[in-house]
């Protein structure tokens, strides 16, 4: 599905995303990723939602976000209950969606400057 959003060109916000591609920018991305407001990372260890663990989150953390979304498939899929523990310890807002409400609610909070991250999983 193509999102178009106007707003600031110096935001990373999602263009576009299903099968198995999502743009951000002009950038194709087709393995997991972490994107902030200013950042991309495309060499990111993660492989699934429910596998993911807390030393893949660091980067996330890294970020200084609030907010982490979490975004895959077209079903809802949830971290395990030491991921969330973890997030809940360190006061970090974790919400986990399908990928299409992950990248449309990471496009809202990016554009209003909010501090959040999503990792995303095509």
């Amino acid at each position: 599905m193509r999102l178009a959003l106007e707003s600031d060109p110096n935001i990373n916000l999602i263009r576009s995303y299903g099968s198995g591609v999502i743009t951000i920018g002009t950038t194709q991305i087709m393995r997991p990723c972490v994107v902030t407001v200013r950042s991309l990372l495309l060499e990111w260890t993660a492989t699934s939602i429910p596998e993911l663990t807390e030393a893949q989150l660091e980067p996330l953390l890294a970020t200084n976000a609030s907010i982490v979304i979490l975004g895959a498939g077209q079903t809802q899929e949830f971290p395990n209950a030491a991921v969330r523990k973890f997030c809940r310890v360190k006061g970090i807002a974790l919400e986990s969606m399908n990928l299409g409400a992950a990248c449309r609610t990471y496009n809202i909070l990016a554009s209003e400057e909010r501090a959040v991250v999503a990792a995303l999983f095509p």
